[in-house]
């Protein structure tokens, strides 16, 4: 019984080890080219080389009044920023209407009506990017910020390449007092080593919708949302799962380009936020699925069997078990194993941090570690015991 256990500790510490080094180290090492070297590449690219900004929105006034000012002045050359007000009740029609006409790049569309065949935020965003004057679109949410008047001019670089028609950006979330908050720059963070990781290893599988761009082309060539029309949330992350890549897809860890977001501030938000993400991934690809499971589920069990072994030896040793020859040497590579696992995780993902705004500082790293292993356990079953929401959400 105790060489299975050490048999199979030492199996999902490899599985790890694999990830960290051949995977995560990636991003750790991968050099960002200056956005001024890909956007002149960038213009002869397409019919028209404008980007169109798109912000779908529900009773956002007062963060719509803070970020539209923002995207207008963006530095590049061709672009517009359309918003599609849907249905909001808070005056944020009277808003568009009467109060944007400064901001020469802002336009407006409004929804007046809800379909059953498809999700709000879906149809949204589907009747934006046939409206759009320009074949590149670049998605955010009302609540974010981005990090400079270079965001939009970053975010298309990688699409100098004629072969790539996705980018994926990264999207922290503000820091705030609290575990809470605490928890989630880990969760964003640590998803962020996972999608950016495994676009650079050739198996992109996620992008988020705060900070995502794409030609229109691949949308329409792929029946927009069609597939996953009335799941709650995927307009970003099935999307690019169904359609990315390793030819296609770029990435972007320009800290110019990075999106900053609001965080959720209570457990009960936050908590329906991740249900709806966690949902979503059971549509992902089956080799996908496969991949984040190893990941997942080797993370999970590296710690809980360590914790294990760390149990069952010394009280075996009291009660006068006698270890094989074989056994101390499982042992001993488990230790091995775990211990040059926990100094690359700190050491890689610490890196991959540093460059994505310092998310979280390299000190907790190992903290941070055990913390996500927890919440990975804890919201695996959790998922296992919820029956879908009936009710669609806006979002």
């Amino acid at each position: 019984m105790i060489i299975v256990l050490l048999i199979t500790w030492l199996l999902v510490v490899g599985i790890q080890l694999v990830y960290i080094l051949f995977i995560y180290s990636r991003t750790a090492l991968y050099r960002q080219p200056e956005p001024n070297e890909q956007v002149r590449d960038f213009l002869p690219n397409e019919s028209s080389s404008g980007v169109s900004i798109v912000v779908c929105a529900r009773n956002e006034i007062d963060n719509l009044t803070e970020l539209l000012p923002l995207l207008n002045a963006q530095c590049y050359p061709d672009f517009e920023v359309l918003v599609m007000d849907d249905r909001s009740t808070d005056g944020t029609g009277v808003f568009l209407e009467k109060d944007i006409a400064h901001l020469e790049r802002v336009r407006f569309i409004r929804i007046d009506k809800e379909y059953e065949h498809i999700t709000p935020k879906k149809y949204a965003l589907t009747i934006a990017l046939k409206k759009v004057k320009y074949p590149t679109v670049l998605l955010t949410d009302a609540d974010c910020r981005p990090a400079s008047d270079g965001w939009l001019k970053g975010m298309v670089a990688p699409l100098a390449d004629k072969e790539k028609v996705i980018g994926l950006g990264f999207s922290p979330y503000e820091r705030r007092p609290g575990f809470l908050n605490r928890l989630i720059r880990f969760e964003t963070l640590f998803t962020a080593v996972q999608y950016f990781s495994l676009a650079l290893a050739g198996r992109p599988y996620m992008g988020v919708g705060r900070n995502l761009t794409y030609r229109t082309r691949v949308f329409f060539a792929n029946q927009g949302f069609y597939r996953h029309k009335n799941v709650v949330g995927g307009d970003d992350d099935l999307f690019v799962n169904e359609v990315a890549t390793g030819k296609n897809t770029g990435i972007c860890l320009d800290p110019d380009t990075f999106m900053w977001s609001k965080p959720k501030e209570t457990w009960p938000e936050w908590r329906l936020q991740k249900q709806r993400h966690l949902n979503v991934g059971k549509y992902y690809k089956a080799g996908n699925k496969l991949r984040l499971a190893l990941l997942t589920g080797s993370h999970v069990l590296t710690w809980a069997l360590t914790l294990v072994v760390g149990l069952v030896v010394p009280v075996a040793t009291l009660l006068g078990y006698s270890f094989t020859p074989t056994e101390w040497l499982l042992l001993l590579a488990g230790l091995v194993a775990f211990t040059v696992r926990l100094l690359l995780f700190w050491g890689i993902v610490g890196r991959i941090s540093f460059r994505l705004a310092h998310t979280v500082h390299w000190a907790v790293m190992p903290y941070m570690d055990v913390v996500l292993a927890g919440y990975y356990a804890f919201a695996g079953i959790k998922t296992l015991f919820t029956k879908p929401q009936k009710r669609i959400y806006w979002r």
